[in-house]
């Protein structure tokens, strides 16, 4: 099963790139409604590096446990009809929780610049589960990206890197 965004945002691609390798601003993305905490004693790393394996906590509002997920990330590079476009992959899996009975979970994040704008960026997402429980599963996920889409378009602008003049 698939769940898709499409959305055009207003900040740079390069922002955008940098703000999906950031565990940063992806605790920011998902808050307050649900906290990511880290498992490990080391906490978070920096950024989410590619081939790196990041067990993560979720959790409602910070206080009733959703279950732990694994982030593991890799970086794709493709062109297509209006240029470069940067793929953020998460292919970890939920680890325990209720959806961890999924066993399959790949999430990717296409950055590209927007067509005729590249001053803001064409963000386009792509959540495929599977498992006994993903139909199930599916309306929760779809409304929980549909609120993420929303968010994303709110903090965007605060992803640039350098202020305005």
């Amino acid at each position: 099963m698939r769940i898709l965004l499409k959305i055009v945002i207003d900040c740079d691609a390069d922002a955008a790139w940098r703000a999906v390798h950031s565990p940063r601003a992806v605790a920011e993305l998902y808050g307050p409604l649900m906290d990511l905490a880290p498992v490990v004693p080391s906490g978070l790393p920096t950024a989410w590096e590619p081939g790196g394996d990041v067990p993560v906590q979720l959790s409602l509002g910070g206080v009733l446990p959703l279950g732990r997920q694994l982030i593991q990330v890799s970086d794709r590079f493709v062109d297509d009809a209006n240029g470069a476009v940067r793929i953020f992959r998460d292919s970890g899996i939920p680890l325990t929780g209720p959806l961890a009975s999924l066993d399959v979970w790949d999430h990717q994040m296409a950055i590209a610049p927007a067509p005729g704008d590249p001053a803001k960026t064409l963000w386009r997402e792509r959540l495929v589960i599977g498992g006994p429980t993903a139909l199930a599963l599916w309306p929760v996920l779809w409304a929980t990206w549909q609120w993420r889409a929303a968010r994303i378009r709110a903090i965007a602008p605060t992803w640039a890197h350098d202020p305005e003049p």
